[in-house]
């Protein structure tokens, strides 16, 4: 609580000398020979009762100068400025993304179910950065666009299936892609978080082109190749529609992610199970925090007019008891 003009309370001191000269006895125009019989006469309450306007009137003087001295109620906020980070992910959806050598909640899962789970988990700890999903297989596809309507892009992502785009894996047209749609940024922070499962093997920019440009324009690409080691169960339906798995080899370019990831200088991570994959995007997010700027401010609100309405309602209740129940002859 405070005041805006706190001098305004000087004119309290005068409300007292101004009530107690208001309060006098008014000197009587009737004369009368004899008083003491009136004298003796017993006082009714309208006697006992008679300065009662004249209270009621410095009370209302009372009011009205604090009113002027505008008391204000203060309620302290903190308003924080992000920053925000713009992310890029470029997410594979070739068709050895089927493997099931991932769990989710427990149960056998495909690396892209994994990979919508841990997404989700790591867009929860990124309200205020923009994020967009590039998806690609044999080529790339813009699925969302930066943004900071995560749900919005959730919703992107689990429409986001294998067969979506020609099967294949183009690394290189994916990271252009994911560039690309960076370039028309305003942050001071961008990067791209590619995933992928297979080595390149479509597409018309190479890996390491894709890398230079990125570094070139101070972007860092963290890479993730998501796999088991040896080989993978891929599910197969036989002619009977009978669900079987067979064995298929992992083969992830290892040397093209780490070195996409140095160029930029960021790192490459190795995800063999939802574990890994769960700590990768951890790191990530511990790795690339946002930036935010706190503001301490006040809000006041004005309480004047809560001061205003009584003193009022004592003004109109002494002018009408002055004039009707406690009125006083001359």
């Amino acid at each position: 609580m405070q005041l805006h003009d706190p001098w305004v309370l000087v004119l309290l001191a005068v409300v007292p000398l101004l009530v107690r000269r208001l309060a006098r006895e008014p000197r009587p125009s009737l004369r009368f020979p004899v008083v003491a019989a009136a004298r003796s006469a017993p006082r009714g309450p309208r006697v006992r009762l008679r300065r009662v306007p004249y209270w009621a009137r410095g009370a209302a003087l009372a009011l009205l100068v604090l009113a002027l001295a505008r008391p204000q109620l203060g309620r302290s906020q903190t308003q924080v400025f992000t920053e925000g980070i713009d992310i890029m992910l470029a997410v594979d959806i070739s068709s050895s993304m089927l493997a099931e050598d991932f769990a989710v909640d427990g149960q056998r899962a495909s690396r892209i179910e994994a990979v919508k789970a841990e997404v989700r988990r790591f867009l929860e700890k990124r309200g205020g950065d923009r994020v967009g999903l590039v998806l690609f297989g044999a080529r790339p596809y813009l699925q969302a666009p930066l943004t900071l309507d995560h749900d919005w892009l959730l919703a992107n992502l689990d429409r986001a299936e294998v067969g979506l785009i020609e099967d294949g894996t183009a690394v290189g047209s994916a990271l252009a892609s994911a560039v690309r749609h960076l370039e028309s940024s305003t942050a001071k922070t961008k990067i791209v978080v590619l995933l992928t499962d297979g080595e390149n093997n479509a597409g018309r920019v190479s890996p390491l082109t894709a890398a230079d440009a990125a570094a070139a324009l101070g972007y860092k690409v963290y890479t993730i190749g998501a796999g088991s080691r040896g080989m993978a169960p891929y599910p197969i339906t036989d002619a009977f529609g009978t669900r079987r798995y067979r064995p298929m080899p992992v083969d992830i370019d290892e040397n093209t992610l780490r070195a996409i990831a140095a160029k930029t200088g960021a790192r490459y991570w190795r995800a063999t199970g939802t574990e890994s994959l769960e700590q990768v995007y951890d790191e990530i997010d511990r790795l690339e925090k946002t930036p935010q700027e706190g503001l301490h401010y006040l809000e006041y609100e004005e309480m004047y007019p809560w001061l205003l309405l009584p003193a009022l309602l004592l003004l109109v209740s002494e002018a009408l008891l002055a004039e009707s129940w406690l009125r006083v002859l001359p």
